[in-house]
């Protein structure tokens, strides 16, 4: 006679959180305002304030952008306001920075929508292979939420994971 097999993981209680799941599909995009430059130094403020009128910035609609300089020049922070407010009626996201900021700024508003008393006392495991890069600093995020309201919380697979807190009895 055979022994049973038992799948112990899908018995054990535990609850995966999948951060793949918040992953944002919008396509993203880097404005570079080194492009901007005069000489690739300073910013004219007439000369941008012109290219601010004349460019289509219907073409960044729902999409997901980074604004930052690439080129070691001074750029006044109202060039970046600025570009704001072109991008803002058109874009999902606007962030200052580059594509790991802008990445970590999806993640962070799709964590802020989490409700952490879904996880009140729950054994939770927080799945760590995805196939879309989550940044570290969601993986932080996501610890800083569920901690004060798990029972445990642990990353990895549930087959095979690494406990990294567990609430003291009592």
């Amino acid at each position: 006679m055979e022994a049973e097999i038992v799948n112990r993981v899908a018995n054990s209680g535990l609850v995966t959180l999948d951060l793949e799941d918040y992953y944002h599909p919008g396509e993203r995009i880097v404005y570079d305002l080194k492009d901007n430059l005069f000489m690739g130094l300073i910013l004219k403020e007439k000369d941008f304030r012109a290219f601010l009128k004349e460019h289509d910035w219907s073409q960044y609609a729902g999409k997901n952008v980074a604004l930052t300089c690439t080129e070691d020049a001074i750029v006044p922070t109202w060039a970046y306001m600025l570009l704001t407010i072109q991008l803002q009626p058109y874009a999902n996201t606007i962030v200052f920075g580059n594509q790991t900021d802008l990445e970590e700024k999806l993640y962070f508003d799709a964590i802020a929508q989490i409700k952490p008393e879904a996880y009140r006392d729950a054994r939770v495991v927080v799945k760590g292979c995805s196939k879309v890069p989550v940044p570290i600093a969601a993986y932080v995020e996501i610890t800083r939420l569920l901690r004060p309201v798990a029972q445990s919380l642990l990353f990895g697979e549930p087959c095979s994971t690494v406990p990294l807190y567990k609430r003291p009895k009592g």
